[in-house]
């Protein structure tokens, strides 16, 4: 195929050139250029595209090379590359191999003899300043981390180069070391779990755009054909700069042009934006088409409001992989069966130190989180509605000490299609020790 071949664009026949290319392999604007017979100019902003969707890399030292691209299910791994930023480390070796994902960590705190079982391919060594253990690793295809700084033999460097496999070495402690890389891997795990735009949406196909200059007969034209009702205004460079829908045309001559009727300015998203995000954005504003753009603003796929409500049972439902701060605090409190308030239940638990704020009782975050999730937990056991919190009034009426047990009793004042309101109580064994009023938009099935 041929730069000139009707059927791709230039940048789609750059990109589809760079992804033939050996994982590893060094490019550069001249290269592309000269290799594809197209301008520089072209070749950089194709390789800049290339760099966004993630099929290349800029590295320092060694310049811009072709990657693996990580898929969504892999976010829940760190590469070499992310362990050496997080650490703050110097790559000594194997600087073509840190897109590598890592399956698992060995702490090299033993005889080479007694850690030889641990160590196999795409794990990675934590270990002093032990030569023989970097150059076994290697050989089983692990990558090495060497703690206090210390450097490793040329032989070491070579064979990593050889292999692919970094050594990277960081004045950390070995412990040290280990509660970052257990830190990063925890918040890597949280993130997972949460569900975003790009899980739902098929990047790359044909959309169904319009120009400002496109016509109402173009407008029905394109609602015939695909039958749908709204469309998104592109400019010339791709970026969205309106939406145009079937309330917008009624009424209008067939050559009213599109950019005297649409909407400008529209609400966009980015792919990373989570489903809840998007579905709140999508029910406030009464709009039924979201588009995702970049970071300049182009236009790179759409989404329906049927879309985002279809996934929004699966977004709370996701494997739990971690606790964030929220599910945390609230793992000591336990739902009381048996005993009802009105329409509210009863949640018990105890104040532990880890709750205390600077003057040594209960923060009052704390309070404000217990009052929260057990206003959700309400709202869904009644309503089994995904929801949405819009305001909270709290009112600390006194401090809570820590070793205390409190009960919480939240109590549903009312509920409909499109909102729910809430009165949360905070009690101890004085009485009454805090008090929120939450309301709640309520997100349609």
């Amino acid at each position: 195929m041929e730069p000139g071949d009707e059927a791709l664009t230039k940048h789609e026949f750059i990109l589809q050139y760079i992804q033939q290319l050996k994982i590893g392999e060094k490019i550069s604007v001249r290269s592309i250029a000269k290799a594809l017979q197209v301008s520089e100019g072209t070749a950089y902003r194709a390789l800049k595209e290339a760099e966004k969707i993630g099929i290349v890399s800029t590295r320092e030292r060694i310049g811009t090379v072709r990657i693996e691209k990580k898929q969504r299910s892999q976010h829940d791994r760190l590469t070499f590359s992310e362990i050496a930023t997080i650490l703050d480390g110097q790559v000594l070796g194997g600087a073509s191999g840190l897109d590598k994902t890592l399956q698992k960590f060995v702490i090299g705190a033993m005889k080479l003899e007694a850690m030889l079982p641990y160590i196999d391919a795409d794990s990675l060594l934590i270990v002093g300043n032990r030569e023989d253990a970097h150059h076994y690793a290697l050989e089983e295809g692990a990558g090495v981390l060497i703690t206090g700084g210390f450097d490793t033999s040329d032989e070491v460097k070579r064979l990593s180069d050889e292999r692919g496999l970094p050594v990277i070495s960081c004045k950390h402690d070995t412990f040290t070391v280990a509660s970052i890389i257990n830190r990063a891997m925890y918040d890597r795990l949280i993130q997972q779990k949460i569900m975003r735009i790009e899980d739902i949406v098929t990047f790359g196909q044909t959309l169904e755009t319009m120009h400002p200059g496109d016509t109402m007969e173009t407008f029905e034209r394109l609602q015939r054909e695909t039958g749908r009702a709204r469309f998104p205004v592109i400019d010339e460079k791709g970026r969205i700069i309106g939406i145009i829908t079937s309330r917008d045309a009624a009424g209008n001559p067939l050559s009213q042009t599109v950019d005297r009727l649409m909407t400008r300015n529209p609400i966009t998203v980015r792919a990373n934006t989570p489903i809840t995000s998007a579905a709140h954005t999508m029910a406030s504003e009464g709009i039924d088409l979201l588009p995702i753009v970049d970071r300049q603003r182009k236009l790179i796929a759409v989404v329906t409001r049927q879309e985002v409500l279809s996934a929004m049972p699966f977004a709370g439902k996701q494997p739990q992989s971690g606790e964030t701060f929220d599910d945390l605090i609230w793992s000591g409190f336990t739902k009381i069966t048996g005993e009802r308030t009105g329409e509210g239940w009863l949640y018990r638990g105890r104040m532990t130190p880890q709750m205390s704020g600077p003057l040594g009782t209960v923060s009052e975050g704390v309070l404000m989180t217990l009052l929260m999730q057990a206003g959700r937990l309400l709202i869904w056991e009644i309503g089994k509605r995904d929801h949405v919190l819009e305001s909270v009034t709290t009112y600390f009426v006194r401090p809570i000490q820590i070793d205390h047990e409190i009960s919480i009793v939240p109590r549903l004042l009312e509920m409909n299609r499109k909102s729910a309101k809430l009165e949360i109580e905070i009690v101890d064994d004085h009485g009454l020790a805090a008090k929120a009023m939450l309301s709640a938009q309520m997100i349609d099935p």
